[in-house]
């Protein structure tokens, strides 16, 4: 069913009060799954309160988070959630990574001791809307294998960038380092489909197309992919010195219990280098000589990264509101805390 934007960030906003989460935090938190649903990734939007509720009231995430901010150096600092939600933890810290960019021209922060940070393009975008260039990265669960391994070490472990231009338009790039995301083979699975080779691997870590017998995930092109995870695992966790790798707290063993986690926010001031109005103009340049590439058999142009999450956002305004799924909907407008428990579950909530 159709739910108006407001509404739905309202509903889901209710819950995490519901749950213990104040005002503040609980609004940050339901206004990024709202950015996410409406841009048509639900498996980062609504679809996850349910999880967040549960957690929440079993203590899993600190309510009143006593955070703490110092500044290392004159351009990077570490902001400790005490556990507390990620998302707000993550805004915060790029709100930081803006404040030391305006002033030296670049800010590195490190965001420790947190829980699950959600879609992070959303804390890039801060960044290009502030007039900077955005990258952000975090670590996940272990669910992938490395290359040449045949077990899980690595998460899915997402890097995003965002830039601005001289126009309304924002470069927005976010992607796992997963050839596909396991939501995919879930629906995969529930359909009775088999899944294409180079997903997934089974026990022993060879390629399956039976879903049913997925083990893990498989990075993109190979090593390249490998060392991507790596490279995310080693400045979200390893730098700021919390778990890193097949270390990472799982999203589901223990709801009860804290997860530790890593994220890396940069925000980079395009004054200090080239300037800002011809950083602005030169990617409005690149942006048009993009949209004019002769498009490929069976494309109808080519879009610059974050162009059709836009189109999306439109025609979702244009409909009325967010397509939710009936069953999620009445959850959100019921007084439940949560109704399917997903506590002591396997990595991929099984």
């Amino acid at each position: 069913m159709l739910v108006p934007r407001e509404e739905l960030k309202e509903l889901m906003k209710r819950k995490f009060m519901a749950a213990g989460m104040h005002d503040d935090d609980a609004d940050a938190q339901a206004e990024v799954l709202t950015w996410s649903s409406e841009r048509g990734l639900h498996s980062h939007g609504e679809v996850r309160v349910e999880y967040y509720t549960e957690r929440i009231s079993k203590g899993g995430m600190t309510v009143d988070p006593q955070w703490t901010w110092t500044q290392t150096g004159p351009c990077t600092g570490i902001l400790d959630g005490d556990n507390g939600c990620g998302y707000p933890m993550a805004i915060r810290g790029m709100e930081k990574a803006i404040e030391l960019a305006k002033e030296s021209g670049i800010g590195v922060v490190g965001v420790a001791n947190v829980s699950h940070t959600g879609a992070i393009g959303y804390y890039t975008e801060m960044a290009a809307k502030a007039g900077m260039i955005g990258l952000s990265c975090t670590q996940s669960d272990p669910m992938v294998i490395p290359y040449g391994g045949a077990e899980p070490f690595y998460g899915t472990n997402p890097i995003a960038l965002a830039a601005p231009t001289a126009d309304e338009r924002i470069v927005s790039f976010d992607m796992a380092t997963t050839v596909q995301a396991w939501g995919k083979i879930l629906d995969a699975k529930s359909a009775g489909r088999s899944i294409p080779e180079g997903w997934a691997v089974d026990e022993d870590g060879l390629p399956v197309t039976d879903p049913k017998l997925v083990n893990a995930l498989v990075a993109i092109a190979g090593p390249k992919g490998y060392g991507l995870m790596m490279m995310v695992d080693i400045l979200s966790g390893v730098l700021l010195g919390v778990p890193a790798g097949k270390n990472v707290s799982s999203m589901y063993h223990d709801l009860s219990e804290g997860r530790r986690l890593g994220h890396l926010n940069v925000a980079i001031n395009p004054e200090f280098f080239c300037g800002d109005a011809a950083f602005r103009a030169h990617m409005s340049e690149v942006l048009d000589e993009l949209g004019a590439v002769k498009p490929g058999v069976g494309f109808d142009k080519v879009y610059y990264p974050g162009e059709r999450a836009q189109m999306r956002i439109k025609a979702t305004a244009e409909a009325g509101g967010i397509e939710v799924v009936d069953d999620i909907y009445d959850y959100l407008v019921s007084d439940d805390l949560y109704r399917r428990s997903w506590d002591h579950k396997n990595r991929f909530a099984e």
